[in-house]
């Protein structure tokens, strides 16, 4: 499975796009809110992403709810995860309720022949973040790590892989690493016990990991996501992490302090990743995928093969015949699950 990650324009495959699906370095497709009109749709555009690119090919999403909901319309509008424990009657309802969202997005995200969400966040939700906020479970560590392992849970109990972000923590600097280099100052000793203990905690529970475009300098003094002390020393052998682990997406500011697209995915692969992601940027993702000429580990292409979605065949089926969602949805008994 190869290890590049990129986007598509629109509704449709383009003739060009056909070409990019059909290079051997394309291992997986993510989807956006502009390659969305229905279930219906999206569904037909997996499909042609599969007959294309070959089965094999992951199609991800990120649809965590709140504010980073790719699929609106037709979809269960999913609440940002900060507000379950807020509106439960207590902690015991509010991890009913976080693995109902886990199941939940598993059973329509898969419906639609899309493999995975990148979900969840397991960041702290500290105040002085402008990116993470809430979409994080929680400000606290046990609770993050509770109500993250029923999510997680449930997404795995309805075939769904789950992929942990952004490790070691980016909960806790207030820059955004979409538009900033965000830099973590605080001792080593407090990230570890406090942003990187939920991820130890679980490290047994999800089956990817994708690490954060921030500078900890009192770790080393590139991202995490560049780093092979993180990644390798840290996240491989001090927490024996054994899943995939996906870049964040390499177009975001972050990510600049590497260099030019081609030292980004170079540096990333290096560290430890098994596949980068190139994000709204389609003129670079391709001259990344020309340019791309380092060996890929058979290790990398084993686990990412184990992220493919268990699919739902009867409901797929039913999604691309049927003009009601909402019926579908009935059919599924998700009203159980939420």
């Amino acid at each position: 499975m190869g290890p590049l990650m990129l986007d598509l324009e629109g509704l449709e495959i383009t003739a060009a796009e056909k070409d990019m699906l059909q290079n051997p370095l394309l291992g997986g497709i993510i989807f956006f809110s502009r390659n969305y009109a229905s279930p219906q749709q999206i569904a037909e555009l997996s499909q042609a992403v599969r007959e294309t690119a070959g089965e094999d090919v992951l199609i991800a999403v990120d649809h965590e709810g709140g504010r980073v909901q790719r699929f609106r319309e037709g979809f269960t509008a999913v609440p940002a995860m900060a507000t379950i424990l807020a509106e439960s009657n207590n902690f015991d309802d509010a991890k009913r309720s976080a693995y109902r969202w886990g199941s939940l997005i598993a059973i329509e995200v898969q419906a639609v022949g899309i493999d995975f969400s990148f979900a969840p966040v397991l960041d702290l939700g500290n105040e002085i973040s402008r990116v993470i906020g809430d979409r994080a479970f929680s400000t606290k560590v046990d609770e993050v790590i509770e109500l993250g392992r029923e999510f997680i849970k449930g997404m795995n109990d309805f075939g769904m892989a789950a992929t942990a972000k952004h490790f070691p923590g980016h909960g806790s600097v207030e820059a955004d690493s979409h538009v900033d280099i965000p830099v973590d100052d605080r001792p080593r000793e407090q990230i570890i016990s406090q942003d990187m203990r939920v991820f130890a905690e679980l490290a047994d529970h999800y089956q990817a990991v994708m690490p954060a475009h921030v500078i900890y300098p009192s770790v080393d003094k590139q991202p995490a996501g560049f780093s092979e002390l993180w990644l390798q020393d840290i996240l491989r052998n001090q927490l024996n992490f054994n899943g995939v682990i996906f870049s964040d997406d390499l177009s975001m500011k972050g990510a600049e302090v590497v260099g030019g697209y081609y030292e980004r995915a170079k540096a990333a692969v290096s560290a430890g990743c098994d596949m980068v992601l190139v994000c709204n940027h389609p003129i670079e993702g391709r001259e990344l995928m020309e340019s791309f000429d380092f060996e890929t580990d058979p290790k990398s292409s084993a686990r990412l093969a184990k992220m493919k979605g268990q699919s739902l065949n009867y409901s797929l089926t039913k999604v691309r015949q049927s003009d009601n969602w909402l019926q579908l949805q009935n059919d599924l008994q998700l009203d159980n699950l939420v």
